[in-house]
C-alpha cells in the first residue's frame, strides 16, 4: 500500500490565518477604525484552559485582531457567568464570545452556553446553533468539527456516500461532527462507551475519528485497510485518541498528533469571528 497522506492541518492553518489578515484590514478601513474583536470567558484556575485562552489570543493578534480577556474566580456562580455573557451579548464592541470548557463543576455550563447570542457564538456551543446546523440551515459549528471539515475539504477527501464511525459523542465534538458529516451525504455512526463490540464497527469505516478523549484508545487493529484516520484528541506527551504510530500504517490518510486537527479548530474559530464581524457591520466578505 502506497504511503499515506498527512493531513497537515498545522499548515492549513496558517494558510487561513494569511487569508483573514486581508479581511480583517477592511473591516477595520469600512468601519473607521472598529478592531474585530473576540472576547474569552476563563472561570477558575485550570492551566490547561489558561493555555488554550492565550493560544486563541495570540491567534487573534496574529491577524490584526484584539481579543478581550474576561477572567472569573473558581467560586463564580451561574449566575454570575451569565451576567458576564449577557453583558458580552450587549457589547457593539464584542463580535465573537468564547466561554472555555470546562469550567467550574458548581456552573451549569448548558445553560451558560445557550446565553450566548447566536450571532456571536463563534465557537458553535449553543442549543440553537447546533440544531440550526442539523437542520442545514446557517449557524456557526462547533470549532473542532469545522476545522475536521476545512481539512477534509482541503485535502479532497471523499465522502459523499462513505461510511463514518465517530467515536465519542460530546456535544461540542462527536454530536456536531457527525451531523456535519451526515449534512455531506456520509453515512454516521456514532460510537461511546456502551457501544457492544466496537473494534467490529470501527472496521467498517471509510473515515474513522477518534473523539473519544482517551490516550490512544483506538487501536491499529481496529482500523480498515485504507481508512482516512481523524484523530481530534490530544494527551499530555503528543498523544491522541488513536494508536497512530501503528494505525496510520493501515491508512490511506490521517491526522497527525500534534499538527493535524488542533491546529484548525483555532483557525476555524477566528475565521468564524472574523465572519461574524463582517456580518455585524454589514461588510461583504
Amino acid at each position: 500500500m502506497a504511503e499515506p497522506l498527512v493531513l497537515d492541518g498545522k499548515t492549513l492553518a496558517k494558510s487561513i490565518e494569511e487569508s483573514l489578515k486581508p479581511r480583517v484590514s477592511a473591516i477595520i478601513e469600512k468601519t473607521n477604525g472598529r478592531i474585530p474583536i473576540l472576547a474569552t470567558l476563563l472561570v477558575g484556575d485550570d492551566p490547561a484552559s489558561a493555555t488554550y485562552v492565550k493560544m486563541k489570543g495570540n491567534a487573534c493578534r496574529r491577524i490584526g485582531m484584539e481579543s478581550k480577556k474576561i477572567e472569573l474566580p473558581t467560586s463564580t456562580t451561574t449566575e454570575e457567568l451569565l451576567a458576564a455573557i449577557h453583558a458580552l451579548n450587549d457589547d457593539p464592541g464584542v463580535n465573537g464570545i468564547l466561554l472555555q470548557h470546562p469550567v467550574p463543576e458548581q456552573i451549569d455550563e448548558r445553560a451558560c452556553f445557550d446565553a450566548i447570542a447566536l450571532e456571536k457564538d463563534v465557537d458553535g456551543v449553543t442549543s440553537l446553533g447546533f440544531g440550526r446546523m442539523a437542520m442545514g440551515e446557517f449557524a456557526y459549528g462547533s470549532a473542532t468539527p469545522t476545522g475536521i471539515m476545512k481539512i477534509l475539504d482541503h485535502y479532497g477527501i471523499a465522502l459523499k456516500g462513505k461510511r463514518a464511525v465517530v467515536v465519542g459523542r460530546s456535544p461540542i465534538l462527536g454530536k456536531p461532527l457527525a451531523m456535519m458529516l451526515l449534512n455531506r451525504h456520509a453515512t454516521v455512526t456514532i460510537c461511546h462507551s456502551r457501544t457492544i463490540d466496537l473494534p467490529s464497527v470501527v472496521r467498517e469505516a471509510d473515515i474513522a475519528v477518534g473523539a473519544v478523549g482517551k490516550p490512544k484508545f483506538i487501536q491499529a487493529g481496529w482500523i480498515k485497510e485504507g481508512a482516512v484516520i481523524i484523530d481530534a484528541g490530544y494527551h499530555p506527551g503528543g498523544i491522541g485518541d488513536v494508536d497512530l504510530e501503528e494505525a496510520s500504517k493501515r491508512s490511506s490518510a490521517y491526522t497527525p498528533v500534534p499538527g493535524g486537527v488542533g491546529p484548525m479548530t483555532i483557525a476555524s474559530l477566528i475565521s468564524q469571528t472574523v465572519e461574524a464581524a463582517e456580518k455585524q457591520f454589514g461588510i461583504a466578505s
